[in-house]
């Protein structure tokens, strides 16, 4: 059956998350930058904050208790800030224009990534490119549970098998495939995919 909607991830899909480039960007002090980054992007907060279980005023109170009075309101720009330093993956805007343009396919974003994100997401520019979005922390579902690719697909109505999704982890793909989505392991290159779509639109 042909592909009609094409589902990206976000983060190291569309955009760059890069810890170090969102804390360098704020301070020269090698050693608060090695400390800012282990405390203010520690799994222990992202993983709930993804899957919306607290808040960015219980994350940035527990991030400071962990960090020396001097770097808490630094810690408090760094994270409030973090969604404006994401720059965009090569090439990504242009093979979504180009998607839309000659294949007229449906574009949507299933990602894994807070409240505080999605509240925001209209001003970020490449998602201005997408027909739709799931976002984990805003229905409490995070990938590969199966649930969010079954509420993607209620969501907006698709067939599992005229969808391709592609994430740069290997677990989200499978989690995609075991819904009967077909997957795409992406690695970074814009153009590698393009020429793989191209493939398999045409």
């Amino acid at each position: 059956m042909a592909i009609k909607n094409i589902i990206f991830d976000f983060g190291q899909v569309l955009v760059y998350f890069q810890t170090k480039y969102m804390v360098d960007t704020y301070t020269d002090n090698l050693e608060d930058r090695k400390l800012l980054s282990e405390v203010v992007f520690d799994r222990l907060y992202w993983d709930r904050l993804d899957a919306g279980t607290i808040s960015n005023e219980e994350t940035v109170e527990q991030c400071k208790k962990r960090l020396p009075q001097r770097l808490h309101s630094l810690c408090e720009k760094i994270y409030y800030n973090w969604i404006y330093n994401i720059p965009e993956i090569e090439g990504m805007r242009e093979l979504l224009k180009y998607l839309k343009s000659t294949y007229g396919v449906k574009l949507y974003l299933l990602s894994n990534i807070s409240k505080y994100f999605s509240s925001h997401k209209d001003e970020i520019e490449i998602l201005k490119e997408l027909d739709g979005y799931v976002f984990s922390g805003e229905i409490g579902i995070t990938k590969p549970s199966d649930a969010i690719f079954q509420h993607l697909l209620e969501k907006f109505n698709l067939k599992a098998e005229e969808c391709i999704f592609v994430d740069d982890r290997i677990d989200n793909i499978e989690g995609a495939i075991r819904n009967g989505l077909n997957g795409y392991v992406f690695d970074g290159n814009a153009q590698k995919l393009k020429e793989y779509l191209d493939r398999i639109l045409k």
